[in-house]
């Protein structure tokens, strides 16, 4: 079973865009609702069993302090804002590990993996 994803406003639809190329069912917030408020956006994730990709490191408050439920969170961490990297960063990730219900900060290297 391939991983759904919701992909963040501040994250950027083009990084959307190149998940449903290489064949993801994803979905860009600000196609959703733009503006929408964090907790609504980990909660639609949540309903629908999709991996939230985000650049805001306000939802490690939210799984961890407010234990707020989660299907998962990739929080990028990347010196680079470029689309095609930050894709083949995701690639590698998830060719290597399962990443649903796991809350993950990958950076330009390396990858950290806690449960969600």
């Amino acid at each position: 079973m391939k991983v759904k994803f919701l992909v963040d406003e501040c994250t950027g639809k083009r990084l959307s865009n190149l998940l449903n190329i290489a064949g993801y069912d994803t979905i860009f917030v600000g196609d959703w609702k733009p503006s929408a408020p964090d907790d609504e956006v980990l909660d639609k994730a949540n309903k629908e069993g999709r991996v939230l990709i985000t650049d805001d490191k306000d939802f490690g408050e939210l799984v961890f302090r407010l234990e707020k439920p989660s299907s998962g969170v990739i929080l990028i961490r990347t010196s680079t804002t470029n689309s095609a990297i930050r894709m083949h960063l995701l690639e590698t990730l998830l060719k290597s590990t399962d990443v649903y219900k796991k809350f993950i900060v990958l950076k330009d290297k390396v990858f950290k993996i806690r449960d969600a």
